[in-house]
């Protein structure tokens, strides 16, 4: 029976969106104290209450006991460049200084197998570590960042999207493509990888500045006869950006209008930051079914600006949750929240516990059309767990004493968490990640 085990201990999941109130929508959330995950084969049998389930329990089963901890589905990460996790912490540039100085130096390094091997293995070991089972990562030009992105993923079981970075101009000649060679190499890898096992594509054009208009005129029509692929890429993150977008695209009405006029705008389409947008942009977004991944570590630390997040849900706009890593400051989803809360008080607009908490979960797996399989612990989805533990400080531990109840304590761990937070990750119902205490 060594592909049957119970996780036992208290479990929070959610059901649909809980809403802005202090309190969850009635019917949102699930919520056992003495919780039990039965896992079989890299997927949930079964959840509900211990004593509920142990009667129809296998004699011989294994049980992991997490009962003072909180078992969650595990974190997902819309927006994150893997490429670029060792120049995190780089001092101070606004966006365009940032890809010129940092970003695309270190990016030109990943023509190399070897670097591009070493990098994939420490950033998937530090996405587990805090507890991200599932992200949407950015590669770079070079096919090989994709190739050994995705096998490393593949051999930890891991389910991902990626791709190869589109940009056939107005980047160092190391990292540029042309519009048929990058398409070319994008036909081949999703051949490669996009479906196989928990493995999917998306294509990739960086942003419209680095694309010419036969590059994205290419890529909307891959996205027009393979509607399964994803697409990311970036828009209205800086002032500076949107300025050269208009000089480079005078005949479209806006940014926003570059992807329109190409295809790239659909219900799998991923936009980086939107923090910039007017709210017909995002009208003309929610009408597409696309969602805006919101970035608040990075848009902090890049000084781009502070995302209106209420304004994309009066539009009936998807927001998505993300690091965006190496502007982001920070892999961890809580990390990620704590600022989400810091941009919002700033805007009037806090987040709470319930909101954070869904996004980084069943909202983010929606936003990306992966619901079916993450995003919740229930019955047939896939065995992504992320397991927290509340008393993981000093600090934290004193606070989570105070709490008197789950959405306090949620908000805690929300605000003082971090990687030391989570004990352990698994992923496809195997242990991927368990905290050892120095």
């Amino acid at each position: 029976m060594n592909n049957h085990r119970i996780l036992r201990g208290p479990l929070v999941s959610f059901l649909n969106d809980p809403g802005e109130g202090d309190a969850p929508d009635a019917g949102s959330l699930l919520h056992r104290e003495d919780g039990a995950i039965w896992i079989e084969d890299g997927r949930i049998r079964a959840v509900g209450d211990y004593q509920t389930l142990v009667p129809s329990l296998p004699n011989d089963i294994g049980v992991v006991d997490y009962t003072d901890k909180l078992m969650m589905p595990g974190f997902i990460d819309s927006h994150v460049h893997y490429v670029q996790l060792d120049i995190m912490a780089s001092y101070g540039r606004q966006l365009l200084d940032w890809l010129n100085d940092y970003t695309f130096p270190e990016e030109c390094r990943f023509a190399e197998r070897v670097h591009a091997e070493n990098v994939a293995e420490a950033f998937l070991d530090e996405q587990l570590r805090v507890g991200t089972t599932t992200a949407q990562v950015f590669c770079t030009s070079h096919p090989v960042s994709v190739d050994t992105f995705f096998a490393a993923a593949k051999r930890r079981g891991l389910r991902m999207l990626a791709g190869k970075v589109l940009m056939d101009r107005h980047a160092p000649d190391g990292l540029t493509d042309t519009a048929e060679g990058g398409i070319r190499d994008s036909e081949r890898l999703i051949s490669d990888w996009h479906g196989k096992d928990r493995l999917g594509y998306t294509l990739t054009p960086r942003f419209a500045p680095t694309s010419t208009p036969a590059q994205l005129d290419a890529t909307g029509g891959i996205l027009r006869n393979a509607p399964d692929l994803h697409l990311q890429t970036h828009l209205s993150e800086n002032q500076g950006e949107i300025a050269w977008v208009a000089e480079l695209f005078p005949d479209c009405k806006d940014y926003l209008g570059v992807y329109e006029r190409y295809g790239l705008v659909g219900p799998r389409s991923t936009f980086a930051h939107g923090i910039h947008l007017t709210q017909p942009m995002r009208n003309r977004l929610a009408a597409a079914g696309a969602n805006i991944a919101f970035c608040p570590t990075s848009n902090l630390f890049l000084g781009s600006g502070l995302f209106d997040r209420l304004a994309c849900r009066d539009a009936g706009l998807n927001t998505s949750l993300a690091s965006d890593v190496g502007g982001g400051t920070d892999l961890s989803g809580l990390a990620t929240l704590k600022a989400a809360y810091q941009v919002g008080q700033l805007l009037d607009q806090p987040m709470t516990a319930w909101q954070g908490f869904y996004r980084l979960t069943l909202g983010n797996a929606r936003a990306l059309h992966l619901d079916s399989h993450i995003g919740s612990l229930r019955e047939g989805s896939d065995a992504d767990i992320v397991v927290l533990d509340p008393y993981a400080t000093p600090l934290l531990s004193r606070r989570i004493e105070r709490t008197r109840n789950l959405g306090e304590r949620l908000f805690a761990l929300m605000m003082l968490g971090d990687d030391r937070t989570v004990h352990a990750t698994w992923a496809n119902g195997t242990c991927v990640h368990q905290r050892t205490l120095e």
